[in-house]
């Protein structure tokens, strides 16, 4: 129902090559994010008291294809079970829909995949499946490179800065051994809950989508495909991933003064960069919900601080503990609610 290899193929053709660099400069990059991504393990291990055990994910530095490459595989993984509902229900495709069909869904896939592969500049994997490894941690050398000169900062500070955030999020998932499986259940409770009827879905889809175009409501394409009981569980992600992406921020930004020396100035330039660079990439930033995206950073950051201001870094760590201390999305805008229900 989906050809894979053409989601990779189009979005490749989409993201480009990235910035033009020598053979040199290639290997000093890929180099300088593998010693980095080793270097920031003790250093988040210090701040966060978080003990994950050292090379348990690999690094990856990796392209723009060899990201796409990546998220393919795992929305493959993720989507399987979907379609073999749909399969079970409808029966196979025929061939002309399955050679047709398949690749239009693959190119739609692509386009999403091949806008974002431009933006990202790491990704923790947590549920790549390898013997003996818990995930892998993915570099984007192209991107990591473009932003750095885009911002004018210094690389090797910048850097160091990009694997401290991407190195937390290895320490988050691999010294929290239920992390995994906790947001494994999550994804898997969004794909039972999809409609197996297509129309009932499109015209349900062209409803939402005929009330967010005459002002009567708002929203991102995520939305718009979601039902009830997912955008339950989607609220409950939120709140995970705002916990770990603005943790990833507060830790960056902490360790940073101590081995970065212009961090203040890197954030300051990266946070304006995150607002969008022009009316188009901001729309497109909107329909694929990444201002949610930007908005988890901003607010799990000031949840993390406003945490670690009251109860210190040890208390809380009690997040980590077990999934019922996870704050839900309302408790990441109000702390003090979080604070209440877990300390007391």
């Amino acid at each position: 129902m989906i050809d894979w290899d053409t989601a990779v193929s189009v979005g490749a053709r989409l993201s480009g090559e990235g910035p033009s660099v020598s053979r040199a400069e290639a290997d000093d990059v890929v180099a300088e994010l593998r010693a980095g991504a080793e270097r920031s393990t003790p250093l988040v291990r210090g701040f966060t008291g978080l003990v994950a055990e050292e090379r348990t994910a690999p690094v990856l530095i990796v392209d723009r294809r060899g990201w796409l490459q990546a998220n393919v595989d795992g929305f493959a993984e993720i989507v399987s079970p979907l379609i073999d509902r749909l399969q079970a229900k409808k029966g196979p495709p025929s061939a002309f829909a399955h050679a047709v069909g398949s690749r239009v869904t693959g190119a739609e896939l692509g386009l999403l995949l091949g806008f974002m592969s431009g933006k990202v500049l790491g990704q923790f994997d947590p549920f790549h499946e390898a013997p003996g490894a818990a995930g892998r941690l993915l570099l984007v050398a192209p991107n990591i490179v473009q932003v750095e000169r885009e911002l004018q900062v210094d690389p090797h500070d910048f850097r160091l800065w990009v694997c401290l955030h991407e190195e937390t999020h290895r320490v988050q998932f691999t010294a929290v051994p239920w992390m995994r499986d906790h947001l494994r259940s999550e994804m898997e409770k969004i794909i039972d809950a999809v409609r197996t009827d297509p129309s009932e879905m499109l015209s349900e889809v062209m409803k939402k989508l005929g009330d967010v175009v005459n002002g009567r409501a708002d929203g991102s394409l995520l939305d718009l495909v979601s039902s009830p009981e997912q955008k339950a569980v989607i609220e409950r992600i939120t709140g995970v991933m705002s916990l770990l992406e603005g943790h990833a921020d507060v830790v960056m930004d902490g360790v940073g003064p101590e081995v970065i020396p212009s961090v203040a100035a890197i954030r300051a330039k990266f946070t304006e960069r995150r607002k969008g660079v022009g009316v188009l990439d901001r729309l497109i930033r909107r329909l694929l919900g990444l201002d949610q995206k930007m908005a988890q950073y901003r607010d799990g950051a000031v949840f993390t601080r406003a945490v670690v201001d009251k109860v210190g870094m040890d208390g809380f760590n009690a997040v980590w503990v077990e999934p019922a201390n996870l704050p839900s999305k309302a408790e990441i805008l109000a702390p003090e609610t979080w604070l209440a229900r877990v300390h007391g």
